[in-house]
């Protein structure tokens, strides 16, 4: 380790709403270390503690100090003021967390979103490498998305680019109780992430069914050929599909990252773009819509790129 330029590693944290993961990586995206810490429920100071002991914990691992560190986090950060805003881990809330994480390690840190992280990790050297617009999505507990284009992240004046979760769903339909949805956390109806989340699926299914499953639960019994659950999944692709759509429409990535938990259901990746044709305004779509090649390592190493490689 002690051959490694300084400038050749940086820090990456992921600060998830159960555990905080870090790694240390080197500028070919080896992974160097890894450790995990659960996250303190809704203790603020706990998590900035925590995020700090981490950083300790590499920097030992690198035999080296002051290293660059990025840091992937729920919510978003609200540029004029740098107060948390968004953030579903509810303590971050108003709390100025990039400032007293500097102030708790002594430096500056990079931060963004974890789904912007996700989206820098898969541009950069992941399944979209190369890709001149990249659109990512977190299908997960929530549902967020990332923008990077030209090899660069977009977060905006607001902070906000890429919340694709919050916007409702399109082209609703009233045969499948689509108006106006249920009312989600965010406090609107008929929001993407109360349908394309994993609790949203699961929150579908048992209005369609009556039964209660978790996502993970429902496609193992449409694996097993039951015809309910198997209803549950065409209908979640039907608005993933149409979902999409509107982002082809506004955005028209070249690739489309998929990530989270849900991601993981590989039918995806042919069902939806077989129907976003439907609402897609264009006769031919060679928009690629793909899994993140580095799985659930991605978001983690998203945060250590968001310093370049010559930081340091």
């Amino acid at each position: 380790m002690a051959a490694e330029s300084r400038a050749a590693l940086r820090i990456g944290i992921d600060l998830g709403g159960t555990k905080t993961e870090a790694i240390l990586m080197d500028t070919d995206s080896r992974i160097l270390a890894r450790e995990r810490l659960p996250t303190p429920h809704e203790d603020y100071q706990g998590q900035v503690a925590t995020i700090a002991e981490l950083v300790r914990r590499m920097e030992t691992e690198a035999g080296q100090r002051e290293l660059p560190v990025g840091i992937g986090h729920p919510g978003a950060v609200i540029p004029a003021t740098g107060l948390m805003k968004n953030a579903n881990s509810l303590c971050l809330n108003g709390q100025p967390l990039k400032a007293d994480i500097e102030r708790a390690l002594g430096r500056s840190v990079r931060m963004a979103n974890d789904a912007d992280c996700l989206a820098v990790s898969e541009a950069t050297d992941g399944a979209a490498a190369g890709a001149t617009c990249v659109f990512a999505v977190i299908l997960g507990t929530g549902v967020g998305g990332g923008v990077v284009i030209n090899g660069q992240l977009r977060q905006g004046p607001n902070g906000i680019a890429g919340e694709w979760g919050h916007n409702p769903l399109p082209w609703p339909r009233t045969d499948w109780d689509e108006v106006p949805g249920p009312r989600h956390w965010d406090g609107q109806f008929g929001s993407l992430e109360a349908y394309l989340s994993g609790p949203g699926l699961a929150a579908a299914h048992a209005r369609e069914t009556g039964l209660q499953r978790s996502g993970f639960e429902i496609v193992a019994a449409a694996a097993a050929g039951e015809a309910a659950a198997e209803h549950s999944l065409q209908r979640y692709e039907h608005r993933l599909a149409r979902a999409l759509a509107v982002v082809i429409n506004i955005l028209d990535p070249d690739v489309i990252v998929l990530g989270g938990g849900l991601s993981k259901l590989t039918r995806l990746y042919t069902q939806v773009p077989q129907q976003w044709g439907q609402w897609v305004f264009s006769k031919d779509i060679v928009t690629r819509l793909v899994p993140a090649q580095h799985g659930d390592s991605s978001g983690v190493r998203g945060a250590a790129w968001l310093w370049p490689a010559a930081a340091g």
